[in-house]
């Protein structure tokens, strides 16, 4: 799955390990505060004093080749990953050539990122047009017409209105629908900003992927099941999640004017993230990702902090300070740094580094 161009991985399920597919929005730092990260220092040099998500944000910038992350393992542009990477650079701040470069970039190559249009397809991915319209929100460029695509619209036709399953996020395909919790939430976040009809609706389908315990599933009950909430389902598909649990977080956060039952929702799963760390401030992911990585400390950093949780925060900030290099770029665990950065690892090295950034600023403030 990994060498065909324009697909973006938010619709494919898991293979050898989810730090190959997860994709986090930074939504609570993003479009809550709006493009104000973009209006700061418009580029970030490196030094031995620069801030620890400022060296990152350097190194992610330089991944960047006309606006795009290019896989050269397999040689494609990565449509999804280049949209993390700014996710993280809007987060951290300044960047605003490189900013301004993926969103000219990704806006041209819309359709092959969310459609199956490269294919001779039909298809939609939900998950990759609901991480574009966040995106295009985060930058600052009109969703409605970004490149030549309305992703609102095109988005809240994937909010399915069937009884059982209403505002369940669905991929138009003819194949597997391999939507998720993690689409769900950029779904829930991008909806509620853009003001479209469709937002309840999301919002309400991603909180029943909420189990009593706090944490979200990554996982939909099949589409036929009668039970669609995440406490009805059976105990292998109702599995606890760090990351889906930390982006429905930064989603919910991300909602201007949320309801009693969102904030009950994200106080109920950031207690479940402080419950679960690791005395060294470390999180694991789930069933298939369960040791400490930075994709899932960095991303519950990132959620902790919003949520004013400083000391966990800070807590998993220092843990992924640990797997920086000099050159800025983040290790997803100790065994990567032993491997360093290839052509066959580099491509870990940029999720994982796009996924924990953010969290570093939680190092020195809250």
């Amino acid at each position: 799955m990994g060498g065909d161009p324009g697909i973006d991985l938010e619709h494919l399920p898991l293979s050898s390990g989810k730090e190959h597919m997860k994709r986090t929005p930074r939504l609570a730092s993003a479009l809550v505060a709006g493009v104000l990260a973009l209006g700061l220092t418009a580029g970030m040099t490196e030094s031995a004093s620069a801030a620890p998500s400022d060296r990152a944000g350097g190194w992610l910038d330089r991944q960047l080749t006309g606006g795009l992350v290019h896989n050269d393992q397999y040689g494609f542009d990565d449509y999804g990953l280049t949209a993390d990477t700014g996710f993280a650079l809007a987060a951290i701040g300044g960047h605003r050539k490189a900013l301004r470069q993926s969103s000219r970039a990704l806006a041209k190559h819309v359709d092959s990122w969310t459609t199956g249009v490269d294919f001779a397809s039909s298809d939609v991915y939900a998950g990759s047009v609901a991480k574009a319209l966040v995106f295009a929100q985060t930058v600052g460029a009109n969703p409605r017409s970004f490149g030549k695509a309305n992703l609102v619209q095109r988005l809240s036709a994937r909010i399915s209105a069937k009884k059982g399953i209403v505002g369940r996020l669905q991929d138009k395909t003819s194949g597997t629908d391999y939507a998720n919790t993690l689409g769900q939430a950029y779904a829930a976040g991008g909806l509620s900003t853009a003001r479209s009809g469709k937002a309840d609706e999301a919002v309400a389908f991603l909180l029943r992927q909420q189990c009593s315990p706090g944490y979200f599933r990554l996982y939909f009950a099949d589409a036929t099941a009668k039970n669609q909430n995440c406490d009805g389902a059976t105990k292998a598909n109702r599995a606890p999640d760090t990351d889906a649990t930390a982006i429905a977080v930064l989603s919910l956060q991300s909602i201007k004017h949320p309801t009693p039952r969102v904030q009950r929702s994200i106080a109920a799963a950031v207690r479940w993230l402080v419950r679960t760390q690791e005395r060294n401030g470390s999180f694991g992911g789930g069933p298939s990702t369960k040791a400490p990585n930075a994709n899932s400390t960095g991303l519950a950093a990132s959620a902790l902090g919003q949520a004013g949780q400083c000391v966990p925060a800070k807590r998993a900030a220092r843990w992924v300070a640990k797997l920086q290099q000099k050159n800025g770029a983040i290790a997803y665990d100790r065994s990567a740094i032993k491997g360093g950065i290839t052509t066959e690892t580099r491509d870990q090295w940029r999720r994982a580094t796009s996924q924990a950034a953010p969290g570093l600023q939680f190092l020195s403030s809250c």
